[in-house]
């Protein structure tokens, strides 16, 4: 067995080295190395400088709000200004510091040569749960400490099935928790089976993504908290069910970035604006997820509980059968009217 990391150890290795701020190479024709903005450090960019011009870039949605000519369709290249720092780099990739460091342009948009590196770039950012914002520079220098990506990143490495143990709970006491691992590391995602369910007719099933902040907290800003708790009692009741518990907090954009979020809705924006103002799109999650998951149990065919119709589509496009909507309306709070309104506005939740 080779001791060489796979493209998939490569890619989990690389999200780490992000995060930590620390500079990866795309192997393209012309090796391109990337940071992400948000832990940039001024001696990282004085670094990247030295290879040679240093350019950004940014989703279609973070480059809207700061007025930058997306050429490229989905992203947006721009050039670093030599006079600027580290900290401009933080700010143009960070809304909350829109108000306080409002003097950042204007931007000299980028729109020659071919962009696959960048938009990769801005994909590993995502999956790092790291804002979208990536700073950049082609080299032909070897840079052999860094960690090299493949020009064709495995962005859907796939899960493994780690234990299955009996849980008893409040709501059953045959209860039974499964724990998957993805390939290419990351958070671990969970299956609760309630009762036992028969795999031959449509099993009641509720892919609920984690929230720290209502589910552990308690929080009024949200529905989710409540969302879980009623979904158990429902299992419980009918005497048999399979809760997903998917680690894809925020709508797959992380906490960190959720709590920036959290940040702009409180200076007016909505759940959909602040996630766009941020670089994401209206919902990140990978559905493709619960669908493997439920595949890996046994389960094609559910009733799905979920007040979003978005949820059945994108299940069905994955191969199961969703025989029914199962509505689950519950948690309203004075704090959390104006978000449950956006999820039926714009995200066409049924509520």
């Amino acid at each position: 067995m080779s001791l060489t990391p796979s493209p998939i150890e490569l890619r989990a290795r690389a999200l780490t080295d992000l995060r930590m701020g620390l500079p990866v190479v795309i192997d393209l024709p012309e090796p391109l190395v990337i940071c992400a903005a948000e832990t940039l450090t001024q001696g990282r960019l004085n670094s990247l400088r030295a290879l040679g011009e240093v350019q950004a870039v940014v989703s279609k949605w973070r480059a809207d709000t700061l007025k930058i000519s997306a050429y490229d369709g989905d992203v947006a290249r721009f050039v670093v200004p030599m006079a600027v720092d580290a900290r401009w780099c933080h700010a143009v990739a960070d809304p909350i510091l829109d108000m306080s460091y409002p003097m950042k342009g204007p931007f000299q948009a980028v729109r020659d040569g071919n962009a696959r590196g960048q938009r990769a770039a801005v994909a590993l950012l995502k999956a790092a749960h790291l804002l979208p914002m990536a700073i950049t520079v082609h080299t032909d220098q070897a840079l052999s400490s860094l960690t090299h990506l493949p020009a064709e990143i495995i962005l859907d490495p796939g899960f493994g099935h780690v234990v299955s143990a009996p849980l008893p709970l409040q709501v059953s006491q045959a209860g039974r928790l499964h724990v998957y691992r993805p390939r290419g590391g990351g958070d671990e995602h969970y299956a609760v089976e309630i009762g036992t369910p028969d795999r031959a007719t449509p099993v009641l099933t509720r892919l609920h993504s984690a929230c720290f902040t209502g589910d552990i907290l308690g929080s009024l800003r949200c529905d989710c908290g409540p969302q879980l708790k009623g979904a158990l009692a429902q299992m419980g009741q009918e005497g048999a069910g399979v809760l997903l518990y998917l680690n894809q907090e925020g709508r797959g954009i992380g906490l960190a970035n959720k709590m920036r979020a959290y940040a702009l809705q409180d200076q007016g924006f909505d759940t959909v604006q602040a996630n766009h103002r941020l670089g994401f799109e209206d919902d990140e999650r990978d559905f493709q997820i619960g669908a493997e998951l439920l595949k890996n149990l046994g389960f094609s065919s559910i009733r799905l509980m979920t007040n979003n119709p978005n949820k059945v589509a994108r299940l069905e496009d994955q191969g199961l059968t969703v025989v029914e909507r199962v509505p689950l309306i519950v948690g309203g709070t004075a704090q959390n009217r104006d978000y449950l309104q956006t999820k039926a506005d714009k995200s066409g939740h049924l509520l």
